[in-house]
């Protein structure tokens, strides 16, 4: 990881704080930030020492999807050619792949706006803390385009029905909605209690042993894409596996003398 234009990174022990920085504009997403967004999130898997990942948009805005403003002036296609535009917006498909693969857990913070690709990223995450004034959609279509590389996470996330109704009505949908399809699991009335409950989520995650944390995320997101009895046999490797390593042992014992392992002390 490099120093970006538009994304803070913060590090703070285990935890990665990482800001969309671009808040004059809600946080959307040139692409230049798609391309800071997918080498951050690079550079955080790669990195051992950090254990959760936490996602927000500064000036309370999460991300407000793609900047129509760089939209607007298209290169031509060559004759007989590639248009130029494919790589650039399949680039982004790629930073999603990079952040739902993640070993670390995720934590999405959405405040304000939440759309297209704002709404993507959120539905990569683990765990999605919504304030009240957040709101979710892809209203794409009504300006004449799609957003594209996002559908699978949000099929997903949500399955099939709701965002078959969103994808045809262009509908924004409320933080109570939200809620209620499950795209959060934490409804926040306040700035207050969104931090209070970060906290009490980063509290639940860092006594979680980390190699094991990573196992169980990654066999969880095997469910959606592979036959059950290569998730079961997966599984049952990776649980022997992880028995084996001191970790396990170490665990075992302070569960048993209701004691504090060495991964859960901060």
């Amino acid at each position: 990881m490099g120093d970006y234009e538009f994304l803070e990174i913060d590090r703070q022990g285990a935890v990665t704080y990482l800001t969309l920085n671009r808040p004059q504009r809600r946080n959307a997403l040139t692409h230049r930030m798609m391309l800071e967004l997918e080498d951050a999130f690079v550079g955080i898997g790669n990195d051992a020492a950090c254990r959760v990942l936490v996602l927000r948009g500064a000036g309370g805005h999460f991300c407000a999807g793609g900047d129509l403003d760089t939209m607007a002036d298209l290169p031509p296609v060559p004759p007989g050619g590639t248009d130029p535009l494919l790589p650039t917006y399949r680039q982004f498909g790629n930073a999603l792949l990079a952040l739902e693969s993640l070993p670390q857990a995720t934590i999405a913070v959405v405040e304000g706006s939440a759309v297209g690709a704002g709404f993507g990223m959120a539905c990569c995450s683990d765990v999605v803390i919504l304030r009240e004034d957040a709101r979710f959609g892809i209203p794409e279509p009504r300006v004449g385009f799609i957003p594209s590389q996002i559908i699978p996470f949000l099929v997903r996330r949500l399955g099939e029905g709701p965002v078959r109704d969103l994808a045809v009505t262009g509908r924004v949908i409320d933080a109570a909605e939200s809620y209620r399809l499950g795209i959060g699991r934490h409804l926040c009335a306040t700035g207050g209690e969104v931090e209070a409950t970060l906290q009490s989520v980063l509290d639940d995650i860092l006594r979680m042993e980390p190699k094991a944390l990573a196992v169980a995320k990654r066999l969880v997101q095997s469910c959606a894409k592979k036959d059950d009895l290569d998730v079961l046999d997966e599984a049952a490797g990776n649980l022997v596996g992880l028995l084996r390593q001191p970790e396990a042992a170490e665990g075992i014992r302070h569960f048993m003398a209701k004691t504090t392992p060495s991964w859960a002390k901060r």
